[in-house]
């Protein structure tokens, strides 16, 4: 079968604990999983290692270079100037493992040998080419090519509508073309195949879905929460050194964070306390904090950083999210005190099981920052009011949002399946941004996130879930919650300009302007990925709560 297992599964978690990944060589991911640790040095390794590799990245993202934080109050520019915004081009990876091609069959199985469907379910004689590498085939696909969307989206209307002989003959055509290796649209057709074999009990109920003989669909590779810790820990590192997808989003905020600390230095000397609380609600699991805790230490001559105290939000803090989860035994603070011993910061991280628990935690002087980064977007519309209302309860200083730009609003009449078909959208994004990201390799690292990105159209979304996320629906949200929109200063909005360029030239960046108001957003072939926006407490909301002595 096309979908049959191409590659041996990552190894086994060991038992001995958490420790004995966290002390694991280099040579381990250098050479077992072929991975360009770089600037990610910091992960692992003694406490030189560590310095050099986090030099190396802040040196690429840092908010910017070679300059101290501005003592300005506000969301003005973090720094006095930026230096050169040419950035540094990808590393070059060495060539992974050689595996096997999958072999794709070039004949279609359907219900009376039907041939394949257009995008509207209605016969064509042409079939999908399947000729050249996948990264050709990732670089100049059009929406016309994108047959695998055409075959799911009408197989998903026809299991919602209750039409089994048609849901099962696309269900055969997809399982002759499905394949979590090969060009995007193999992948694709792969990852929705798996989702419709989730959801169809849902759809028709368990008697009739028994009934439909689904092909053989199961992904080779775990996903985030079943995956190897140091599999996982090198998916990460790989992932955010090839593609923006996270990264930029990550720099953004860290820029507002800073910018944000800044202001809490520009205070009075003689207030006791100068400590900034990172509440993290977000997807990077350790990732994104490097490059901000070396930024702190930029301050003005004669001030010292301010302490820095890191709440990582539980499974409770959000509800559960794509690439939200990690695989048991996985650690990043120690790797994270050690770099902050390095440079001489005052760091301390606590988890927090929920928002709840941070009720009540500042004193006068310090300052909170919520950090709530792809966490909300499958959630239903309860679930996102009952979290921006716990957030704003907190009074935080800043709120960084980030989120998909989904929007279902504009082509769909709400049902599930063109819920189905936004979120199919958003994937094929993520697949043929990822294959060019990674040259067309079928690295480990690439199967191990693009198996956790499928997760988002297994879900069984709800009727009532706030499945449009785009733009103007969250900036409703947030105003109902009692939050007012915030700009980003334009230096940082030149430092994410600068660190996108050292990915793939299909990425773009979509600045603040007066139509597409003051979040930055980021766009793949010209279509939107996602936004990051920052936003205040609303000084007329009655949930202003004051958080004095």
């Amino acid at each position: 079968m096309s979908n049959e297992r191409g590659d041996q599964e990552p190894a086994a978690a060991t038992s001995s604990g958490a420790s004995d990944w966290l002390d694991e060589s280099i040579a381990f991911l250098a050479a077992d999983l072929d991975v360009g640790l770089g600037a990610y040095g910091w992960l692992q390794g003694s406490v030189e290692e560590q310095q050099q590799g986090i030099d190396s990245m802040v040196a690429e993202t840092r908010l910017p270079p070679t300059t101290t934080l501005s003592t300005q109050s506000g969301l003005g520019p973090v720094t006095t100037s930026v230096a050169s915004s040419a950035a540094a081009s990808p590393r070059e990876f060495g060539q992974p493992r050689k595996r096997k091609s999958p072999q794709h069959s070039s004949q279609h199985c359907p219900v009376g040998g039907g041939p394949e469907l257009d995008s509207g379910g209605t016969s064509s004689n042409r079939k999908p080419s399947k000729k050249g590498s996948a990264k050709a085939g990732a670089a100049s696909l059009g929406r016309d090519a994108r047959w695998a969307e055409q075959l799911l989206n009408p197989c998903a209307v026809a299991i919602e509508a209750g039409n089994l002989p048609r849901a099962q003959h696309l269900l055969y055509v997809l399982g002759e073309l499905a394949s979590f290796s090969g060009e995007p649209n193999h992948r694709l057709a792969a990852h929705g195949l798996l989702a419709l074999k989730q959801r169809l009990p849902h759809a028709v109920g368990p008697a009739a879905a028994a009934t439909v003989r689904m092909p053989p669909c199961e992904c080779p590779t775990p996903v985030f929460s079943g995956v190897d810790p140091r599999l996982f820990r090198a998916s990460l590192i790989r992932f955010n050194e090839v593609s923006p997808w996270f990264a930029v989003p990550n720099a953004l905020a860290n820029a507002a964070i800073a910018q944000a600390a800044a202001a809490m230095g520009a205070r009075p000397a003689a207030e006791p306390h100068r400590q900034i609380h990172v509440v993290d609600v977000g997807v990077s699991h350790g990732v994104q904090w490097p490059t901000l805790l070396e930024a702190l230490t930029r301050v003005p001559r004669g001030s010292t950083p301010p302490a820095v105290c890191l709440k990582v939000g539980g499974p409770a803090a959000a509800p559960p999210a794509p690439f939200s989860a990690s695989p048991p035994g996985y650690d990043c603070s120690p790797q994270l005190l050690r770099y902050a011993k390095t440079i001489n910061l005052d760091l301390a991280i606590e988890q927090a099981p929920c928002t709840d628990s941070l009720h009540g935690i500042l004193t006068p002087g310090e300052t909170l920052v919520v950090c709530l980064q792809f966490r909300l977007g499958h959630a239903t519309a309860d679930e996102q009011v009952a979290v921006l209302r716990n957030i704003r309860r907190l009074n935080p200083e800043l709120l960084v949002l980030a989120e998909l730009d989904l929007d279902c609003g504009g082509r769909s009449d709400g049902s599930v399946a063109s819920e189905f078909a936004a979120r199919l959208e958003h994937l094929w994004m993520f697949l043929d941004s990822t294959a060019a990201a990674f040259k067309g390799r079928d690295a480990d690292e690439r199967r191990v996130m693009e198996a956790e990105a499928g997760t988002a159209l297994a879900a069984t979304v709800p009727r009532g879930a706030a499945v449009d996320g785009g733009r103007e629906a969250w900036r409703a949200r947030l105003a109902a919650a009692g939050f007012e929109e915030a700009a980003f200063g334009g230096e940082a909005v030149e430092t994410a300009k600068a660190l996108l360029r050292k990915y793939d030239g299909g990425w773009e960046l979509v600045p603040p302007s007066p139509s597409a108001g003051a979040a930055v957003g980021l766009r793949w072939k010209g279509q939107p990925v996602s936004f990051c926006s920052l936003w205040r407490p609303a000084q007329a909301s009655p949930e202003l709560i004051w958080r004095g002595a």
